[in-house]
């Protein structure tokens, strides 16, 4: 790999000074992580966060380890629509230009609950949201020269269907087969907004952290906790697949970045693959269709 014997770093990721990146859920964990190394490397990042004095300490934290980082916070709640709607319109209000949507932030395998507009909480927040929040920014990033779109998915994809007959989950839930459906729509609408970017300057990337040590875990079962800790990396490590998606030039629209470890659980960032269900361009599709009518924002692409 580039730039390091050991594998791709931080230490690699070029100048982004004059960039402008959007990071989800940056107030902690792996968003925090990502944003940090952004604006140590010259970025202006903007730290999309549901709660502003957690955000407002992250930001401080970045400053005070990074003095001159160029940091501010924009309050942004992926469960509501209503939140989604009013940060796009300040964040375009604000930046003529926008360089990376880096689309983190995620519930993992919470207790079924639901979204401010009806939406199961695990495909609301880390699917719907996301989609509605790159349709709303997307004029932004096509004006903008070798802008990215990077979502974050999850090696939880690989147990997740889309059923589109229970998208919801309102006649059976898993905390399992939601968290899997909602981390494989996120690969599809990778995917699907790559075909619909081609011949633009504008890619759209995914990554996953592995095993990674963030609060995400936080809701699976105790068994599962301790197999997944003997394998889990630091939160500086899973960030790493998200910042290569993100910044190695060498990088092409449609890939994805992941541990390259043993399972893909630890290790430096490398192109990985997903399954075959995530490649399905008719179910990608469709789920676009569904989650432009669900969402009420067209993607312009």
């Amino acid at each position: 790999m580039s730039g390091s014997k050991t594998g791709w770093t931080s230490t690699d990721i070029p100048d982004q000074t004059g960039r402008i990146a959007v990071v989800t859920g940056a107030n902690t964990g792996l968003g925090y992580e990502t944003a940090t190394a952004l604006a140590a490397k010259g970025a202006t990042v903007v730290l999309a966060v549901r709660n502003l004095d957690k955000g407002r300490a992250a930001a401080d934290l970045i400053v005070r380890a990074h003095p001159g980082a160029n940091v501010s916070l924009q309050e942004l709640d992926l469960g509501s629509l209503d939140s989604v709607r009013a940060a796009a319109a300040e964040l375009r209000a604000e930046h003529d230009q926008l360089d990376l949507l880096i689309n983190n932030a995620g519930v993992m395998m919470a207790p079924r609950s639901t979204t401010a507009d009806g939406f199961e909480l695990q495909l609301g927040t880390n699917h719907l949201g996301h989609f509605a929040l790159t349709g709303l920014l997307l004029d932004r990033l096509l004006s903008t020269p070798l802008s990215r779109v990077v979502t974050v998915s999850s090696l939880g994809h690989r147990f997740g269907r889309i059923r589109f007959d229970d998208l919801q989950s309102e006649r059976r839930y898993s905390r399992a087969g939601a968290y899997g459906q909602a981390k494989l729509a996120n690969l599809l609408f990778t995917y699907e907004l790559q075909r619909r970017l081609e011949g633009t300057d504008t890619i759209a990337v995914a990554a996953h952290p592995g095993g990674s040590s963030s609060e995400l875990s936080r809701h699976l079962p105790g068994v599962v906790q301790l197999a997944f800790r003997t394998l889990e990396q630091s939160t500086e490590m899973g960030a790493l697949p998200t910042l290569r998606a993100a910044t190695d030039p060498n990088v092409a629209g449609g890939e994805y970045y992941g541990p390259g470890g043993f399972m893909e659980m630890n290790g430096y960032p490398t192109l990985v693959d997903s399954n075959r269900r995530s490649h399905d361009p008719q179910a990608a599709r469709r789920l676009w269709d569904v989650s432009e009518e669900l969402t009420g924002v067209s993607v312009p692409a």
